[in-house]
């Protein structure tokens, strides 16, 4: 994707109340919006906000130019963001109206959502409303419980919802194949200078006062080994950061794969709004997610995951679930004052 021309969102928020949404629950809801995953944690968004009106916006100046260069990634991540804001809006007492992509000239306004006063919210969106801020992506070991069948049900069933589609591994075959499609990929981006530019400018030194990128902790100083193994991006580089005592072996989990039915920009923001609604479920049944997209991110790659393992669906993901293991990993994120402007 294209760097903006001009930013979409510019200016300042100010303190207004509106005939349909109180701006309280607007920047609210944003704060809530915020605590979206995101690829390396770059937190590639921005909202601006005209009255009852949020527009949601590409930080285009955050996209990995090595890892992303079409801004797939980073439109999931804004899809992520997306959807929080969509259920935190409704926990609020606010329907949403969204256009997805709707000015042509601006391709980093991603989503205009309007929000009115409608019903009280129904327990499943306060239920995905309390789980927002608790989420966090696992990066560490998984417990050897499984996923219960009727929850991959119920992930099937989100993923469905926002036009997406959960493909489950369960086949060892399948597993150990996309693990060594997974490890190949990440090999050869340790080999590339670009790209472990990219990881050490994203995986800052601890001690570090950033509210972005991936943290100390919210890695473990060594990834558990699991049967098959997914390689886990090197974030600490040989320095041994990372949080300590991970244990030595853990369980994959479950091996998923989300896909869609087309590609491009639409089709991504689509992802990252089933992914986050599966993340949320999840995270409210004590499960956490960890990925292990390297090879999609190589095209060659992608279309081999594609026609051999998706039915020629589009695969825009790969995680494993389950039970985390170890203690929890942690967050960051910018103040809120960072991301959200006036944009009348």
């Amino acid at each position: 994707m294209a760097r903006p021309g001009r930013p979409c969102c510019s200016g300042s928020m100010k303190a207004t109340t509106t005939g349909t949404a109180p701006a309280t629950d607007i920047r609210r809801a944003v704060e809530d919006a915020i605590w979206a995953p995101s690829v390396h944690n770059t937190q590639p968004w921005r909202f601006g906000v005209r009255g009852a009106r949020i527009a949601l916006c590409a930080d285009g100046d955050r996209r990995l130019d090595a890892s992303d260069p079409d801004g797939r990634e980073m439109l999931i991540s804004c899809g992520a963001a997306l959807l929080n804001l969509r259920i935190a809006l409704h926990a609020r007492g606010h329907d949403t109206t969204v256009r997805i992509l709707p000015d042509p000239d601006r391709p980093h306004l991603l989503a205009d959502v309007e929000a009115t006063p409608g019903a009280l919210a129904d327990d499943d969106a306060l239920f995905l409303h309390a789980q927002i801020r608790r989420r966090r992506s696992h990066r560490g070991g998984f417990q050897a419980a499984p996923v219960p069948p009727g929850l991959l049900a119920a992930f099937r069933d989100d993923a469905g919802r926002d036009g997406a589609r959960l493909i489950q591994a369960v086949d060892a075959n399948v597993q150990g194949a996309l693990a060594a499609l997974t490890n190949a990929a990440e090999h050869s981006r340790r080999r590339s200078p670009a790209h472990t530019a990219e990881t050490a400018r994203w995986a800052p030194a601890p001690g570090t006062r950033r509210t972005d990128g991936v943290q100390q902790g919210a890695y473990p100083r060594e990834t558990p080994r699991t049967a098959p193994h997914f390689a886990s991006r090197d974030f600490a580089r040989g320095h041994g950061w990372g949080l300590a005592a991970a244990p030595a072996e853990a369980a994959p989990g479950a091996v998923l794969l989300l896909v869609t039915p087309a590609d491009g920009p639409a089709h991504w923001l689509r992802t990252g709004q089933a992914l986050q609604r599966v993340l949320l479920r999840a995270a409210g049944h004590g499960l956490a997610a960890a990925y292990h997209s390297q090879a999609l991110l190589v095209p060659e790659l992608r279309a081999f995951i594609r026609t051999t393992f998706c039915g020629n669906a589009y695969p825009q993901l790969l995680l494993r679930l389950g039970v985390p293991d170890g203690e929890p990993l942690q967050s960051v994120r910018r103040p809120v004052e960072e991301v959200l402007f006036d944009d009348r």
